[in-house]
């Protein structure tokens, strides 16, 4: 197997979002993605990747010079690349707790503390109109791929320590959110997290009708931490 990866952006910030919102992390952005979310906030990883190929054992050593004990492998779709199996091996060997941050639609053989998963809705999917997608090739493509059950069960299985973040537009999603939760039978309420959609932060009208669907339902409020201290900014 090739030892290189194509990496997008390396950086230390503060985890902004799910269980370990405020944690000094070490992350790493892969660059590709099997799917083109409309709203999606790192173009840079896959509208547009650019990256440069590294090799894991530079990658690991930069995260072990970085001084933190947490890594988040994150894309893009970090599990496009069978490179991030070795990888999150050898993160796991050095001690360093793994969140896995993937859209569900692949799997892979990953060594992970924390599998973060964000099934894509609906409003993910980009118009036909989309003048990123003049010939409607990935309204296509993204709307076949966001959703794989089969996938999505057995991370949830493989992976006891999980979250799935669903990124909210409107109070429309709820029921969406709901008919994926009913083909995921296993996966407790607690787990589940929504995140209003944005690159900034969402209005009080946005955030109270999500506050009250977490309350009725015993989801979570996910925060945006890093939009919050530094917006939209690569390397935060």
């Amino acid at each position: 197997m090739n030892s290189k990866i194509p990496v997008a952006e390396t950086f230390v910030s503060i985890q902004g979002e799910g269980k370990l919102t405020g944690v000094p992390s070490f992350f790493v952005r892969l660059a590709g993605c099997n799917l083109r979310c409309v709203w999606c906030d790192t173009p840079y990883a896959s509208w547009k990747p650019t990256s440069k190929e590294r090799t894991i054992e530079d990658v690991v050593c930069e995260a072990v010079s970085s001084g933190v004990k947490h890594v988040v492998l994150t894309g893009g779709e970090p599990m496009m690349f069978g490179q991030i199996t070795p990888m999150s091996q050898k993160l796991h060997e050095r001690g360093f707790h793994v969140t896995v941050e993937t859209a569900g639609t692949i799997d892979q053989a990953v060594f992970c503390d924390l599998m973060s998963i964000s099934p894509k809705l609906s409003n993910s999917t980009p118009g036909k109109d989309d003048p990123r997608d003049p010939s409607g090739a990935w309204n296509q493509k993204h709307e076949a791929r966001r959703l794989n059950f089969d996938v999505l069960s057995q991370l949830v299985k493989a992976h006891p320590c999980h979250q799935l973040k669903f990124v909210v537009s409107s109070m429309q999603d709820l029921a969406e959110i709901k008919a994926i939760l009913q083909q995921l039978p296993s996966v407790e309420p607690a787990d589940v997290m929504l995140m209003p959609q944005g690159v900034q932060l969402p209005d009080e009208a946005h955030k109270r009708w999500v506050v009250g669907a977490c309350l009725e339902h015993g989801w979570r409020y996910c925060h945006r931490l890093h939009i919050e201290l530094f917006g939209n900014t690569p390397g935060t």
